[in-house]
């Protein structure tokens, strides 16, 4: 099966969401987070980087759980109009 590659927006989305993983993980250390998450280190590298634009749901609904964030805030965060901190984006 061969994979679509992702638009410039996926990317900047997923980029986006890692910054914000990052922003919210704060002090607590990468392996830490993770492993409250049940992934491993290098998954949340990955998606903190960008390299992991687009993680499974579930990855991300523990993630979310990991870090006390909700699945709403993060969706607003990450779309494509608003930046991290959720505020709107000027055109």
């Amino acid at each position: 099966m061969v994979r679509v590659p992702l638009s410039p927006q996926e990317r900047q989305r997923g980029e986006r969401f890692g910054a914000l993983l990052r922003q919210a993980r704060g002090e607590r250390s990468m392996v830490d987070v993770a492993a409250a998450a049940g992934v491993s280190a290098e998954t949340l590298r990955k998606i903190e980087t960008g390299r992991a634009p687009t993680p499974a749901f579930f990855t991300v609904a523990a993630l979310a759980h990991a870090l006390d964030l909700s699945l709403d805030e993060l969706a607003v965060a990450c779309a494509e109009d608003v930046d991290c901190d959720g505020q709107a984006l000027s055109a």
